[in-house]
């Protein structure tokens, strides 16, 4: 009886060392190419390089309403990519995988602006680099492009944006919404101009080049009873 217990135990002691060496196999297999402090490393520089692309976005951005939300949304993406690179660089089947699996995600989301979709692939190219813990050439590459994006922003490289301005007043202060258009928009062109008994409307399409608030300006006009300034479908953000 005494022999058959001291071989159960034995036998036990024998799968608990076999268990733990398993699992030390498995930890040691798992860091064997990717540690904590590497995968820390990589998301403290995702997040930098994040904040410094929804920077540029925010100061670069010449769209009606600007979005806090795509913000964090480049900055989420830089930080998604970067430890998603991590894991399938060293694993040719995992990638594959990866692949396969990303291949059916379908994104319905509609996309504005042609600038936004760019500054997501540059987000998504940010995070390649620093999961390939290519930190230096990752920096060089956000600071290259963040110089680029200002210059051809605050150079006038590209023309003024295109808005339209939607006015309904009285027929009195027609006279007054002229002058002051005058004074605050050099580039303008009336689109559409409609009398009714209850008031007037008239839409101008008008080309500005900075975030001046010319809705308050119009507001400001007695007669004017509202404003709508709304970006041109085909040039928003151009």
């Amino acid at each position: 009886m005494q022999s058959t217990f001291a071989l159960l135990e034995s036998l036990n002691v024998g799968n608990l060392v076999s268990n733990d060496a398993a699992i030390n196999t498995y930890f040691a297999e798992q860091f064997a190419s990717l540690t904590p402090m590497k995968v820390l490393i990589a998301l403290i520089m995702g997040f930098v390089v994040g904040v410094v692309i929804a920077f540029v976005y925010k100061k670069c951005y010449r769209g009606v309403l600007y979005s806090p939300s795509f913000s964090m949304t480049l900055v989420m993406l830089t930080l998604i990519t970067t430890p998603v690179v991590m894991c399938i660089k060293s694993d040719i089947a995992l990638s594959m995988g990866m692949v396969g699996a990303l291949s059916i995600v379908r994104f319905r989301t509609a996309v504005k602006d042609p600038m936004d979709t760019a500054y997501m692939f540059w987000a998504l190219t940010m995070g390649i680099l620093l999961g390939a813990e290519l930190y230096v050439i990752a920096l060089v590459v956000v600071l290259g492009i963040s110089v680029v994006l200002f210059l051809m922003t605050f150079v006038k490289f590209t023309n003024p944006n295109a808005y339209l301005l939607v006015l309904h007043y009285d027929e009195a202060a027609e006279y007054d919404i002229q002058q002051q258009l005058r004074r605050t928009v050099k580039q303008r062109r009336l689109r559409s101009k409609t009398m009714t008994r209850a008031g007037a409307e008239m839409t101008y399409e008008v080309r500005l080049d900075n975030k001046q608030d010319l809705v308050a300006s119009m507001l400001n006009i007695d007669g004017v009873h509202d404003a709508t300034l709304v970006a041109c479908q085909t040039e928003a953000g151009a």
